[in-house]
């Protein structure tokens, strides 16, 4: 700490002579860890990943957006839960702006907007997990449970399912809405942190959101993913499908993807949660540094995945990427006839693809319904 840090923690301490809270007073010496890594790089890279976040996310999510609006059934199941899952990841980047000035500076956007921001951020992260999640389970529903589910995935199971999403999300936010405020630090300017509360209060709070994030928003969804796709791949692999070990490996690519994204980040969670349990005077500084740089670099690789989850997703499907070849064709005539000579080499792969997705359909007696069928084939 220098010799300014040092006054203004002084002047600090002057400041607040009369109103110490209770609970932040220790009779032994505490080491102040000055994370002089870690701020260096929150300040310089996360706002440009965030920047560079916002602008992927806007630009994917809304391609997608474009292609369900103009070339797809808005009140089919898959649809419903993937419109959903578009808004949850706009909702969340739409924070990201006001989190790239803050980290470049301080918070300069008022109270409201700390409480309105850090809601929408959370409620965006949180749902969108849990729609994946649920997307997850309803290709489940269409290829191993056709036959059963066929009555029951309509349009009301869609809509209350993603009603159901939307308000374990809201409900596991609602702390940032109460708790996050604006105030001033002596060296970092203006704060939108949780602030208000105890110390001790406050560390069970952050006990309670690490736990939270662990469990619910990656463990319970990690189990149902495996859970979900294995049986998938179990059921395509009893099938004459000819293409399914295209359907395997794109089922692979996408557990794989999701593990590799998400586990980093929780992994440093629970190691919070555990660091918060036991008291964090029991960490050396270089410890604590290096926990909270990896908290930075695995949270934005989850960040990434949530944003562009939709595009990953859709445009794994030939279905998808013949809408977008249609959208280019129709907006850049140029490229209508590079589309075209890709197209005749390929044709009769795409022949005997749909042979096969017919072959599977008709296995199931044509239960699923019709705008859904590319479920019936992950990833195809």
């Amino acid at each position: 700490m220098d010799d300014d840090q040092y006054q203004l923690f002084l002047d600090l301490v002057d400041d607040t002579t009369n109103t110490t809270d209770p609970t932040y007073v220790v009779s032994r010496t505490v080491m102040l860890c000055s994370k002089e890594t870690v701020n260096e790089f929150a300040s310089k890279f996360i706002p440009v990943f965030y920047v560079v976040n916002f602008i992927l996310s806007f630009i994917g999510n809304g391609l997608v957006l474009l292609i369900i609006f103009k070339y797809e059934k808005l009140t089919a199941v898959t649809n419903i839960f993937l419109l959903s899952l578009v808004f949850s990841n706009l909702l969340f980047a739409s924070s990201l702006p006001f989190w790239a000035t803050y980290h470049w500076s301080e918070w300069i956007f008022g109270n409201f907007l700390c409480k309105v921001v850090s809601s929408a951020y959370f409620i965006g992260f949180y749902s969108s997990i849990l729609f994946l999640t649920l997307m997850t389970f309803d290709r489940y529903l269409a290829v191993v449970q056709a036959v059963a589910a066929a009555k029951s995935r309509k349009k009301v199971y869609a809509i209350v399912a993603s009603v159901v999403v939307w308000v374990i999300s809201i409900a596991a936010s609602v702390k940032e809405l109460v708790l996050r405020n604006v105030w001033k630090h002596p060296i970092n300017g203006l704060i939108c942190e949780e602030y208000g509360l105890s110390k001790r209060t406050m560390e069970r709070w952050n006990l309670v959101t690490y736990y939270q994030q662990f469990l619910l928003f990656f463990l319970l969804p990690l189990i149902m993913v495996m859970y979900c796709y294995i049986s998938i791949t179990l059921r395509i692999l009893s099938t004459r499908i000819k293409e399914k070990c295209r359907a395997i490996k794109l089922i692979f690519v996408i557990i794989f993807t999701f593990f590799t994204c998400w586990t980093p980040y929780n992994i440093v969670i629970l190691l919070r949660a555990i660091q918060v349990s036991r008291g964090e005077d029991e960490d050396s500084c270089s410890d604590e540094e290096g926990l909270d740089l990896a908290f930075y670099v695995t949270r934005n690789i989850a960040y990434l995945y949530c944003c562009i989850s939709p595009v990953f997703y859709t445009f794994l499907g030939k279905k998808f990427q013949s809408h977008f070849r249609r959208l280019i064709c129709q907006k850049i005539p140029c490229l209508k006839g590079h589309f075209l000579i890709n197209s005749q080499s390929t044709r009769s792969t795409s022949q005997r693809a749909a042979h096969s997705v017919n072959e599977y359909t008709h296995m199931q007696h044509g239960q699923v319904e019709n705008n859904d069928t590319h479920s019936c084939h992950p990833g195809l």
